[in-house]
């Protein structure tokens, strides 16, 4: 009688899904914090954009407005957070011009003109506008 010998048989690990980030390392405090916490989010979880994109971003509107919504070029007239100009992009695009809806205008703007933050960004850095 022959000895009957189970075949080997190798576990395969199955990966887990990667969770959805809302968490930003943001180095920001107080409203600017909270501005940067919310494009984190539509940077990561809506747009699918990278963290290196976060980063980017951060950069731009820093040198663009230091974050804060209620920035207005003398010269160009271009406001809030992103810089839009003219100013009444954002309002005639989502009814206000909020924080939320100058990131909301913003990233839009981004996407559609350079795809990326880091483009954009880029972009910035060669020209000094984006």
């Amino acid at each position: 009688v022959e000895p009957v010998i189970a075949p080997v048989v190798e576990e395969v690990k199955k990966e887990e899904p990667k969770p959805v980030k809302t968490e930003p390392v943001i180095k920001a405090t107080g409203a600017k914090a909270e501005y940067q916490a919310f494009a984190y989010d539509l940077v990561i979880n809506q747009y699918i954009w990278s963290e290196e994109d976060f980063e980017a971003l951060v950069n731009l509107w820093t040198k663009e407005s230091d974050w804060n919504p209620n920035a207005v070029n003398k010269s160009s007239g271009a406001c809030n957070i992103p810089q839009a100009l003219p100013c009444n992009k954002i309002s005639n695009a989502y009814g206000d011009n909020s924080w939320q809806s100058g990131i909301k205008w913003g990233l839009s703007y981004i996407r559609q003109r350079y795809g990326t933050p880091t483009g954009a960004w880029q972009h910035f850095q060669n020209k000094g506008w984006y």
